[in-house]
């Protein structure tokens, strides 16, 4: 394997790992009204 090979790799796993990374941030349950806050907002009555 040559260095190519390998730099093509290491950037696809870094690329992997980030993604995965903001999935996790996204979806973990702490953030779960800050993710939903929006949507309840915007079937509220407005006043």
């Amino acid at each position: 394997m040559n260095f190519q090979v390998i730099a093509y790799t290491a950037f696809t796993l870094v690329l992997a790992a980030v993604f995965a990374g903001i999935i996790i941030y996204y979806y973990n349950p702490k953030r779960k009204q800050q993710v939903e806050a929006p949507k309840h907002r915007m079937l509220d009555d407005d006043e």
